[in-house]
């Protein structure tokens, strides 16, 4: 434990041993399947799902939310090892990944009512949210309550509590020459090496995104506070994973909230479950069996 009760990853040894003792207990992978459903507004929106043989209403259930202009399949090391023992289903949001491209509904507001939409036919879920979509999974909690909620995930994002993110340019760079701060944004967000086919597939399809859209996103019109309050009145299980950027924020979430599971991905870059997904669908799996086993 280090200081301000942040835990940090395990060591590589450690990492080795739950990497091992999940794979003991998973087959080696899960089939991935996609269907679509319609949104309260008419807009179509695609989910990834994968679930193991002879699933029902007992099996954990965990959505996962990808960030701003992402797709669902970048969940797709989830989707093939945790959909072994989960039904893990992946949001493809409006505008991104294989979902329909609206001319609005780019507001925190409808995002919100997306992810309800998303999570109708659900009984009960573990959500996951990652970057942008840890906000917006936030703000369901706000607008729609915990009623479904079995435990709440955020990864690697800011959730309002000190300190606050350093200033950036990319919007400006986004506004001046968007193909090249999407190239940009894509290489950054991964520390292990990436293929170029996968870095040029996950830019052209966030260029899908109307390009007011984009920015919109980016640019939603609520103080820092705001996402605070929710995170620390969050009743559910919760836990926090993040890069050490985000580190600050978590030791002082945890201090708030002490309840909330914190885990800090040393080595890693933003898209974290990526980059080390051995590490995450452990901590992942041990989060989301416990949580739904909570009354």
């Amino acid at each position: 434990m280090s200081r301000g009760g942040v835990a940090r990853v395990p060591t590589p040894l450690r990492a080795l041993a739950a990497a091992l003792a999940l794979a003991t207990v998973l087959p080696a992978a899960a089939d991935v399947t996609a269907r679509r459903f319609t949104t309260s507004d008419g807009v179509s929106l695609n989910v990834l799902e994968a679930a193991p043989r002879g699933a029902d209403g007992s099996t954990p259930v965990v959505a996962l939310v990808p960030g701003w202009s992402m797709p669902a399949s970048i969940w797709r090391g989830q989707l093939a090892t945790l959909g072994t023992r989960f039904r893990v289903l992946a949001l493809d949001p409006r505008g991104q990944g294989d979902s329909d491209v609206p001319s609005g509904g780019y507001t925190l507001a409808r995002r919100a009512e997306d992810l309800a939409d998303f999570l109708r036919a659900e009984r009960r879920v573990v959500l996951v949210g990652w970057s942008l979509g840890a906000l917006e999974s936030l703000e369901f909690v706000r607008r729609h309550g915990e009623g479904k909620l079995a435990g709440l995930v955020l990864v690697d994002s800011s959730v309002g509590e000190p300190p606050a993110p350093r200033g950036s340019d990319f919007l400006d760079r986004l506004k001046k020459d968007r193909a090249a701060a999407l190239d940009g944004f894509v290489r950054a967000i991964f520390r292990t090496p990436r293929t170029e086919a996968e870095i040029a597939a996950l830019v052209a399809g966030a260029l899908r995104l109307p390009p007011e859209a984009a920015v919109a996103l980016l640019s939603y019109p609520v103080p820092r506070e705001h996402w605070r309050a929710i995170a620390r009145g969050v009743r559910a299980p919760l836990l926090y994973v993040v890069t050490p950027q985000f580190a600050r924020q978590a030791a002082s979430l945890k201090r708030h909230r002490p309840g909330t599971e914190v885990a800090v991905f040393e080595d890693a870059g933003h898209a974290l479950f990526v980059d080390e997904p051995e590490r995450f669908d452990a901590q992942l799996a041990d989060f989301v069996t416990r949580a739904w086993g909570a009354k």
